[in-house]
């Protein structure tokens, strides 16, 4: 396994187990560095503030209907 900046981000790269080569984001992987949010939280609460605003706002957007639509 290695880790190398590429398409403008931190990846890992590894070889599948038919040989060929694959990478994927670091922070899809326990090699990135821990949330600092996570790791204060300690297993008490799943989700981060910002993050339930912004489901919050994305939910809300989809029970709005689209401009110019009739009721």
């Amino acid at each position: 396994m290695a880790v190398r900046h590429t398409w403008g981000e931190d990846r890992v790269f590894f070889f599948a187990d038919e040989g060929t080569q694959k990478s994927l984001p670091r922070a899809w992987t326990d090699a990135a560095d821990v949330d600092v949010f996570v790791a204060l939280a300690a297993g008490r609460s799943p989700f981060r503030v910002a993050d339930l605003l912004l489901l919050a706002e994305i939910i809300d957007g989809l029970r709005e209907p689209p401009s110019g639509a009739a009721p």
